[in-house]
């Protein structure tokens, strides 16, 4: 025992250097928010956090992994961001949603969130600088892209400046057996990805469908008989049971979300831009805004079309493409490509999610 003591007692003098050490950092964060502040720049950098992780990755020679080391600083991160200033973040609600937990994934636990009803209210809402900036899905790697967020983009001049990747895990929760179910409350995307699951152990069991996981989770809570597919947020929160864990059907179920605001950050070394365009109407249109990006060897990540909803047959495209759009490689493609375009626009540049 008297090798535990000595060990801990090395253990609390490593925290007491560590907690002087971390208000250290937090002192000199608040002189960085002041400097941004009177420069007019914005209070979150995600290029900086960028920075930060690859020297963690650097630096980190064990034996914590480098993922537990990025929740530490998420954490410091969020902390000194408090410090700097109060920011509000905007996401698809309601409370303990995986567009929450993105949120809380990229910003921490030290920022204020405001749950928005619909992918609409989260852009109007930093729009109208009620939030700093707002988290909204706009792709799972097994239902596709998400229409609604890239229909809000036509018309808003809001910018792309980060991005969240998360992995998904549904849960089946509740207050009573698996025999005794009912009925099973989720989002109908949420169904999709749990469909062989529920066909061979829920046969027979109403799907009811709701407006989010969160919902679910609340109505499970309350009803008898009744089950709900969500987060471990979502259980947490209602104090449910978890009746059965990870059910969905692809092990690599994947959401990526977007951190929308009114800039554009620095490049890093790995980013991607976003863009959207309309093609005129020609014979080869789609075929001469392929060209400019095999001839700037930019690579093209995800392509999507969408109906312009203005005019019959008039679509939108939306693309992904390797870099940042202060590269000039990727300014001569877009240069060009706008030659060919009757409408194109910079959605933005960001670091890639990790």
């Amino acid at each position: 025992m008297s090798k535990l003591s000595e060990l801990r007692k090395n253990i609390n003098g490593i925290d007491k250097k560590i907690i002087t050490l971390l208000n250290n950092r937090a002192s000199a964060a608040k002189v960085i928010g002041k400097l941004k502040k009177e420069a007019g720049v914005s209070i979150y950098t995600p290029e900086r956090e960028v920075e930060i992780y690859e020297n963690i990755i650097k630096e980190n020679k064990g034996p914590l992994p480098n993922g537990a080391l990025f929740a530490i600083y998420r954490e410091i991160m969020s902390g000194s961001l408090g410090l700097e200033k109060k920011l509000k973040i905007a996401y698809l609600g309601p409370e303990a949603t995986f567009t929450h937990q993105a949120g809380i994934k990229k910003f921490g636990s030290n920022v204020e969130y405001y749950a928005c009803p619909t992918i609409t209210d989260v852009f109007r809402d930093v729009e109208a600088e009620r939030s700093d900036y707002g988290v909204v899905p706009v792709e799972n790697s097994t239902e596709g892209m998400i229409s609604h967020t890239l229909d809000m983009f036509i018309n808003s001049d809001l910018k792309i400046c980060s991005e969240i990747i998360l992995e998904i895990s549904h849960n089946l929760l509740g207050r009573c057996g698996i025999k005794s179910i009912k009925q099973i409350y989720s989002k109908q995307e949420v169904f999709g990805q749990c469909r062989l699951w529920l066909e061979i152990n829920m046969r027979g069991i109403a799907l009811m469908e709701v407006s989010s996981t969160s919902k679910a989770a609340e109505i499970a809570s309350q009803e008898k008989n009744s089950a709900a597919i969500a987060s471990m947020l979502a259980a947490k929160k209602y104090r449910l049971n978890v009746i059965a864990k990870d059910i969905e059907d692809n092990p690599n179920n994947v959401t990526r979300f977007l951190v929308i605001g009114g800039t554009i950050p620095r490049p890093t070394k790995k980013d991607k831009t976003s863009i959207m365009f309309s093609v005129k109407d020609k014979v080869g249109a789609l075929h001469d805004i392929l060209v400019p990006f095999k001839k700037y060897r930019i690579n093209l990540t995800k392509i999507e079309s969408r109906p312009s909803k203005r005019k019959t047959w008039e679509y939108y495209f939306f693309v992904d493409m390797s870099g940042h759009c202060e590269n000039q490689n990727v300014k001569k493609t877009l240069s060009e490509l706008e030659k060919h375009c009757s409408f194109l626009k910079i959605l933005g540049s960001y670091p890639i999610g990790i």
